[in-house]
């Protein structure tokens, strides 16, 4: 009956309705399913809250005309015909479904049953993004609008509902894992739902807006979705994600990069098997640990406090509005998952070497990034999985720079050699005083009779080793470098016997 298509409304709606209809495979549902979400769009989205939500998708659709006000059965005449269109008794039309290959319901789709409209073609009322009625724009032999199929139709009146809520725009994911799409949209809906029934419950005509941003609702509900799967020992085979953050509501401009009416926010199969991998227990408070502290600095809890401790009218409301205040909407980490891999060095060096940022906001928690504070933070298991997930690097090379971690960890830690340890931790613009710390090293060993700690052919694949472009990054290897031998001093109490040989870094290579 139903099945992907490949394209996100309509597939994000079919998943919206399996969710609905509380089963697992779109091969499952019948034509009773199919009736149940009718009748509740039928019933609620004629209706505040959902009246008032649909806005952003359904654009001066019957469901939304505020010239029904006085005439609510044309509204709910309307949402019986777009809900029903995929009835048996419905007709259709030689033309095919742009979505589903299916014949094109043979039914005008206007938000009056007198609207003067070709039939089986959707406008921008019907399916967001399209184009309005009188445009013709990019349409062949300048025939507007877009034929659909009634199930086709179905899914995407069911779309809202299993999408989130966020920035007044629709958060709709999508993945090459028809499981994924499911699990979002299962997700959303139960939280819509849920939200339904507050406001309906509190007398409000609106839905509330997500507590997170886009990018921060979709990291952390695929880590949750990742969770669960792990723990139901489900399978893990690689997908890609797309998110799509759009609005339909014609008051966005396409002009205006800052607030563009679509979004999308792509995560690459390296990034997702790089999330899914951090759920597993190896490495999870590892990156919880990091995790916590990138979220938004929100406003200090000792002046919300100490404004609640003054009795006035409408306490219970000020403070819940304080609470709203103080809540983080924003993970840094996470949005900065949407940079990767293109900003690999700097991920390291913010997340995993705890090297701050310098000339950003002060709601940023990266501006006070210490190793002084920090140090138990840095880890190699992490730092490994990310180099084997995320930036693909060579086996060999990732051992490379373990070893010599270890390596100069244990001549700091036996020499004492401070001095060299502040040289190679700040330095940042020269390659040149890197190396010639790391010769004077050897040179020192060589004096008193002892081998080396930097051999050859290890120092030429750590600091010399080029990328598939032809190119070397020595601060990246040095970062790794730095990390396993920050954390081999950490566990040798090195570092908390010498607090002060942590100089103050800011990332000059910042461009936040």
């Amino acid at each position: 009956m139903l099945k992907y298509t490949g394209h996100p409304l309509v597939d994000v709606g079919a998943a919206t309705i399996l969710a609905f209809s509380k089963k697992s495979s779109l091969s499952d549902l019948t034509e009773k399913d199919l009736d149940k979400v009718a009748d509740y769009i039928e019933s609620h989205y004629v209706v505040n809250p959902l009246k008032s939500f649909l806005n952003v998708a359904f654009v001066n659709s019957g469901f939304t005309q505020p010239a029904f006000e006085k005439t609510p059965e044309r509204r709910v005449n309307y949402a019986r015909r777009v809900a029903r269109a995929y009835k048996k008794d419905v007709p259709v039309l030689e033309e095919r479904c742009v979505f589903t290959g299916e014949p094109a319901v043979a039914i005008a789709l206007g938000a009056s049953e007198k609207d003067d409209y070709p039939l089986g073609r959707a406008f921008r009322h019907n399916i967001p993004m399209l184009t309005g009625e009188d445009v013709i724009n990019f349409h062949p032999s300048g025939d507007a609008g877009m034929p659909v199929s009634g199930l086709a139709l179905l899914c995407i009146q069911a779309l809202p509902m299993g999408c989130a809520k966020c920035g007044g725009k629709l958060l709709a994911v999508h993945s090459d894992n028809p499981e994924l799409i499911y699990k979002f949209a299962w997700k959303f809906l139960a939280v819509n739902r849920k939200q339904i029934d507050l406001a309906r419950e509190a007398g409000s005509s609106k839905l509330p807006e997500a507590g997170s941003t886009a990018k921060t609702m979709l990291i952390e509900t695929l880590i949750e979705i990742e969770q669960a799967r792990r723990d139901e020992q489900m399978d893990q085979r690689l997908y890609s994600v797309t998110a799509y953050h759009l609005t339909n509501s014609g008051q966005s401009n396409p002009l205006d990069a800052r607030n563009p009416p679509l979004t999308i926010y792509h995560l690459p199969l390296e990034l997702t098997g790089f999330l899914a991998a951090i759920t597993h227990v190896e490495y999870k408070g590892e990156w919880q640990a990091i995790e916590r502290r990138a979220w938004q600095m929100t406003q200090s809890t000792k002046t919300t406090a100490a404004k609640a401790e003054k009795p006035k009218k409408g306490k219970a409301k000020k403070e819940a509005t304080a609470k709203e205040n103080t809540r983080p909407r924003r993970n840094f980490l996470y949005e900065d998952l949407f940079r990767l891999p293109r900003n690999a060095p700097q991920f390291i060096r913010r997340y995993f070497l705890r090297i701050p940022i310098r000339n950003t906001y002060e709601d940023d928690p990266r501006r006070g990034y210490s190793l002084k504070g920090e140090t138990e933070l840095v880890k190699w298991k992490l730092t490994q999985l990310f180099l084997e997930r995320v930036m693909h690097m060579n086996a060999s090379r990732i051992q490379c720079v373990r070893e010599m971690g270890d390596l100069l960890a244990t001549y700091v830690y036996e020499e004492n050699d401070q001095k060299f340890f502040a040289t190679f931790y700040a330095e940042q613009r020269r390659y040149d005083v890197i190396r010639n710390a790391l010769i004077k090293v050897n040179h020192a060993r060589l004096k008193r009779g002892l081998p080396p700690v930097v051999k050859f052919d290890p120092y030429l694949e750590v600091f010399e080793d080029v990328d598939e472009n032809g190119r070397s990054d020595w601060r990246l290897a040095r970062d790794l470098v730095l990390i396993r031998m920050i954390e081999r001093l950490y566990e040798l109490k090195w570092i908390e016997q010498h607090p002060d040989a942590l100089p103050d870094v800011n990332d000059e290579s910042a461009t936040e």
